[in-house]
């Protein structure tokens, strides 16, 4: 007798196959959202991240650090040295996160257009979170496309957040209807 039903093993073999093909082809096996940390972590990313504004790539990287938080899809925070000179103008606001401190709000500027407080980054991390030092994420939803490898990413739902989601991220995700008190 197997240990799980058939339809539950099926799923199982499916998933375990996935993931075998996922390393053949180069690419991410799937995540789960759920099972990322709290509180967040960061780890190096070595795909090429690409940001598009206004038809143009303002900021490109093989250089990124993504953060990682329960329910969260991945926040990618770029080196300020990947944007193009000018891009990045100073914006009104900030905000506090209890694990990464306090951030200062970017527009973004080119081609003619301005994409008001679309980027931040922390100025003074805390100690835990250091490696954000000069490095600057942005809102997908503000910019003419963001890019991980060759995939377009989708922005995280909500105003708020500035998480990626790609393909290989199994959610639900922090800012659907619903997730707000999570």
């Amino acid at each position: 007798m197997t240990p799980w039903p058939g339809h539950v093993q099926g799923v199982a073999e499916l998933a375990g196959l996935a993931y075998v093909l996922a390393m053949a082809m180069d690419t991410p096996a799937p995540e789960t959202v759920r099972d990322y940390p709290r509180p967040p972590r960061i780890e190096p990313v070595s795909r090429r991240l690409r940001i598009v504004f206004a038809d143009q790539i303002i900021a490109e990287t093989r250089a990124a650090l993504r953060v990682l938080e329960t329910h969260h899809p991945p926040t990618y925070y770029l080196p300020v040295t990947a944007f193009h000179p000018g891009v990045l103008q100073s914006a009104p606001g900030s905000s506090f996160c209890e694990w990464k401190g306090h951030s200062r709000y970017w527009s973004v500027a080119a081609g003619g257009r301005i994409a008001h407080q679309a980027a931040w980054d922390y100025p003074a991390p805390t100690p835990a979170f250091a490696a954000l030092r000069d490095h600057v994420a942005v809102y997908a939803g503000k910019m003419d496309a963001c890019f991980l490898g060759e995939e377009r990413v989708r922005p995280q739902p909500g105003g708020f957040y500035g998480g990626w989601i790609t393909d290989d991220l199994v959610g639900p995700f922090k800012g659907e209807p619903g997730t707000a008190f999570w």
